[in-house]
């Protein structure tokens, strides 16, 4: 492949988030034009070799081969996650349970996991269901960076953790350098956090000595809902070999179409992300003082748990916020069907606010909903980049439909 002059941007180009973020794998010597300055979508499935192998001559290097292996356009989104997130490689897969797919996949038959109880509905299914199935084993535990409780889930077949913090629903957060230090006296295993919640606006699991992190880039980093794809930096060299073994041979890779899109997105990242957060800021402390309300949950407030620990490790609190209700399912699912600019529906991170009702939906098959806090109350919030005061007054009036007297 010919390239033209390179200018790679990295972080001593562009120290600022923003920066990164609009510049970082955009450079036009890096795809098969040099003067675009947006990147092309390159459709083609296959490319005209240079020589038989699918290496270059002149500098022994890979050249493009065949569109599972590489593209172009799904190179520059790689490229610009890796900068974003801190680490020296990205990957791009065709979603976010395949990219937890491709993880899971670096583990042997026999292998053993320690997961947190309070993630993703679909993380613990593909551990459930489908891992299992592979001889792999799972215990899960409760949301903690407490050495003891972690060290007594690890087995001596242990070869993963798997961590999300901020916690889909509960949204509780755990200390990402404790858990790492915890993590690697053990030196076969990997630590991977889902950092989905968050965003790396607002978090970078990497900074923290986390092994591999993950999004479904549907959310945050795409951010407009049309979408579907997954992506995971790291900083190891061998894990990247692995997984981009995994990637080509398991055939999980985006569209160049869905990379563009999502390219596109992550450029917007920080500006949204700051509306995310200022939008959820007023909605949640609208909620504290609201009598329907039973619990509200955001990190940002001071009344969170962890919320020093949020502080310390994270540049912005994120749009997501789960609410109680007042009341049970009744009332719950009242004030989402009441609701008019809110929109019911599952996902987050795009520009519109969604809402759902996760023990029906995302954690549903969970067996111990109500044990982990996802009660038929619990409401999970993904607040978008409305105007401030239109959210607030569509909450106080479902509010006050699903429950007149307090």
């Amino acid at each position: 492949m010919q390239k033209g002059d390179t200018q790679s941007v990295s972080e001593d180009i562009c120290p600022g988030f923003s920066s990164l973020a609009v510049h970082a794998g955009q450079d036009p010597g890096t795809w098969l034009t040099d003067s675009a300055v947006v990147p092309p979508i390159s459709l083609s499935s296959t490319y005209r070799l240079q020589d038989p192998t699918g290496v270059a001559a002149d500098t022994g290097e890979e050249t493009w081969i065949y569109t599972r292996y590489g593209n172009p356009t799904r190179s520059c989104f790689e490229n610009a996650i890796a900068a974003v997130e801190g680490g020296k490689y990205g990957l791009a897969f065709s979603s976010g349970v395949a990219t937890i797919f491709a993880i899971t996949a670096l583990l042997d038959a026999g292998d053993h996991i320690v997961s947190f109880h309070d993630i993703y509905g679909g993380t613990v299914l593909q551990f459930n269901r489908v891992a299992s199935k592979l001889n792999i084993e799972t215990t899960f535990i409760e949301v903690t960076d407490d050495e003891t409780t972690i060290k007594n889930a690890i087995k001596p077949n242990t070869k993963m953790v798997w961590v999300e913090s901020p916690s889909n629903p509960t949204l509780k957060v755990v200390d990402l350098q404790k858990i790492s230090k915890i993590v690697h006296e053990y030196p076969d295993i990997f630590l991977v956090v889902d950092g989905t919640f968050a965003s790396p606006a607002c978090q970078r699991p990497l900074e923290f000595g986390v092994d591999i992190v993950m999004h479904s880039a549907s959310k945050y980093i795409n951010g407009h809902t049309d979408v579907i794809i997954g992506v995971l930096s790291t900083n190891r060299e061998d894990l990247f070999k692995r997984l981009k073994f995994l990637q080509r041979t398991i055939g999980s890779t985006p569209s160049p179409f869905d990379c563009y899109l999502a390219n596109r997105g992550l450029k917007t990242l920080p500006l949204r992300m700051e509306k995310h957060q200022q939008n959820a800021m007023a909605l949640a402390k609208y909620l504290q003082s609201c009598p329907r309300i039973e619990e509200v949950i955001y990190p940002g407030l001071e009344t969170h748990p962890q919320y020093e620990v949020a502080k310390k490790q994270m540049r912005g609190f994120s749009g997501m916020l789960a609410i109680k209700v007042l009341g049970g399912k009744k009332e719950a699912i009242t004030f989402m069907k009441s609701l008019k600019l809110i929109q019911f529906a599952t996902s987050l991170g795009g520009v519109e606010s969604l809402i759902e009702h996760p023990a029906s939906l995302s954690h549903a098959n969970l067996s111990d909903k109500a044990g982990l806090g996802i009660t038929d109350n619990l409401l999970r919030l993904s607040v978008g980049i409305e105007d401030t005061k239109d959210l607030i007054q569509d909450v106080d009036q479902a509010l006050k439909i699903a429950i007149p007297e307090v």
